[in-house]
């Protein structure tokens, strides 16, 4: 049971804004999926309200433990997402060109999505447990490069899923950057990453799927076929520019409705959004996100010990992550990586894997006092 003494710390804003953006996503879904002919709907929306209910069951749960226990067993659930991600890739469920599920016959979910808990977690664990305020140096970053992300990273590319092969990425960075890094180290990395880069990108340009190619072509020249695979940006920036100032209206949207915009529930569930409710119906949203990282940085700060910094560092990070390139994917600004808006986009594996993650969040900060109790 929670002591009772750590409720007058819970951050009841935080929850409220991330209840509202899952019930935001779940109205968006319902508009974006909805028949403008007598056809019958399919029930995704109501598929999405399970999720948010079971997420909001676990988000609770978790508040239960003291995140220093995520911390002692990180190890632990670190290697059973990588034997996860080796069983997906014998044994996984195939859709779409991928092979990312895992079907116990009753439901499907994806490892990679809690994989990136265990990874942000055994990452705070290793940095905890360094001497602070001491720079890491080569043979501290080459044994957490082997250690941590090289291995997970290339089964994840495998499925394939580039989009969360780039977030294991860009967190083990801003991870390690935070911590800080000997100059000379920064530089030699910078320098024989520029140099590697020709032919680390032929590696990973051979490892890709040919739809994934063509939505890195679209991203370089998106005119090259407006028709073919330039064709969900080219939509998704229609949709966007649709909805003006103030938007269409709620269910008054057409992109989504007439199929004009493949992936419109998931992927692209900010273009429809942004036509119903405009440039201020966005201008709001962003508001309500940047408001949850700003509380997940905070929180960071005010930890009452290193690893709660850590973790909600690590989280935050990934959350800032999944925001930033979902939004720019849908303007074209980025190349389409099938990331979705974290709470938004239809998923249930992943919208339950960000309440997990914004629990640790929760977690630490309702705890950031405990010691004086």
């Amino acid at each position: 049971m929670i002591d009772r003494r750590l409720l007058k710390d819970f951050d009841w804003g935080f929850l409220l804004m991330v209840i509202i953006l899952a019930l935001i996503g779940l109205m968006t879904i319902f508009s974006a999926t909805r028949p403008l002919l007598e056809a019958e709907q399919h029930p995704f929306y109501l598929k999405q309200l399970n999720w948010i209910i079971l997420s909001l069951v676990c988000f609770s749960l978790m508040l239960i433990f003291d995140y220093r226990w995520l911390v002692r067993f990180a190890h632990i659930f670190y290697i059973l997402g990588v034997v996860l991600l080796v069983f997906v890739l014998i044994a996984g469920r195939k859709g779409m060109g991928a092979q990312r599920w895992i079907n116990l016959g009753f439901l499907s979910f994806q490892p990679s999505e809690f994989f990136k808990l265990f990874f942000v977690g055994a990452l705070a664990r290793y940095l905890s447990g360094l001497e602070q305020g001491i720079k890491l140096g080569s043979k501290q970053l080459l044994r957490m490069l082997a250690g941590f992300l090289i291995f997970p990273a290339i089964l994840i590319l495998k499925q394939p899923d580039l989009g969360t092969m780039l977030i294991l990425i860009f967190i083990f960075t801003a991870m390690v950057l935070t911590v800080g890094i000997e100059k000379k180290i920064l530089i030699t990395v910078v320098v024989i990453g520029l140099i590697a880069t020709p032919v680390a990108g032929k590696f990973l340009w051979g490892g890709l799927k040919d739809y994934q190619k063509n939505r890195i072509i679209a991203f370089i020249d998106p005119q090259v076929d407006p028709q073919g695979i330039g064709y969900h940006v080219a939509q998704s920036k229609v949709s966007i520019g649709a909805g003006g100032f103030l938007g269409k209206g709620y269910l008054r949207g057409t992109q989504g409705p007439y199929r004009f915009l493949p992936e419109n529930h998931t992927d692209f569930i900010f273009s429809i959004f942004a036509e119903e409710w405009g440039f201020i119906g966005s201008l709001v949203l962003f508001t309500s996100y940047l408001f949850i990282i700003w509380r997940g940085f905070e929180t960071a700060k005010q930890s009452r010990d290193i690893e709660g910094t850590y973790l909600a560092l690590g989280v935050t990070y990934m959350f800032s992550f999944y925001f930033i390139v979902n939004v720019g994917m849908t303007l074209g600004l980025m190349p389409v990586v099938g990331i979705p808006l974290p709470l938004m986009s239809y998923g249930g594996t992943a919208l339950l894997s960000n309440f997990l993650a914004l629990s640790i969040i929760e977690n630490v900060r309702m705890r950031r006092f405990a010691s004086y109790y």
